[in-house]
């Protein structure tokens, strides 16, 4: 009898440090959830602007973000002016256009940050954010852009960046919505509606 008892107490204790283990299990996989979707927005980057200053993303909270990787000798350079233009039209309206030039593609961005900076202001006027060159593809990519190009990352899409002037576009909440093609207009309706809606 007594073995009996023995038997179906330790039953009993198996039964509940085993319940307590599977609990702990979930509660931890919850936590490491929330944790990585928590993690899944544009606000938790840190970069280096044109003139060597940081600049936190963080601030940047409740605005609608642009993202687009640039260049100084491209075919598409000129789309310069009308990010510009919607940059001057929409900043007070929570929205910000921030430009990373990259040399990735036929070497279009050859410069230094300083004669980035000069091209930007002499030739368009630029005066929305513009950060350092960084890398947008390949082995080197910037982890801003592992972030905007990896849905294990962003929680939304894949996408690569196939030329100079993609955009990314990004909620006030940081993450990511629409990825525009390089050859769409800054200015194109698509564009635009998502800015005012």
């Amino acid at each position: 009898m007594k073995k009996i008892i023995m038997a179906v107490f330790v039953m009993a204790s198996l039964v509940a440090s085993h319940e307590s283990f599977a609990q702990n299990k979930k509660s931890k996989t919850a936590k490491e959830k929330s944790k990585t979707m928590s993690a899944q927005n544009i606000h938790q980057f840190k970069v280096t602007d044109l003139s060597g200053n940081e600049f936190d993303f963080a601030s940047l909270k409740g605005k609608k973000v642009m993202v687009v990787n640039t260049a100084s000798k491209c075919g598409l350079t000129p789309q310069y002016k009308d990010l510009q233009a919607i940059y001057d039209q929409y900043k007070d309206k929570n929205f910000v256009i921030v430009g990373f030039p990259a040399n990735n593609f036929m070497e279009q961005e050859p410069g230094t940050k300083e004669e980035i900076a000069t091209f930007c202001e002499r030739n368009y006027g630029v005066t929305f954010p513009m950060m350092d060159k960084i890398s947008v593809k390949g082995n080197d990519m910037a982890p801003i852009y592992q972030f905007l190009t990896q849905k294990s990352k962003n929680g939304v899409q894949d996408s690569e960046v196939e030329w100079n002037f993609q955009k990314y576009l990004l909620n006030e909440k940081g993450e990511l919505v629409k990825v525009i093609s390089p050859r769409t207009l800054p200015t194109d309706k698509e564009i635009i509606d998502w800015i005012k809606a």
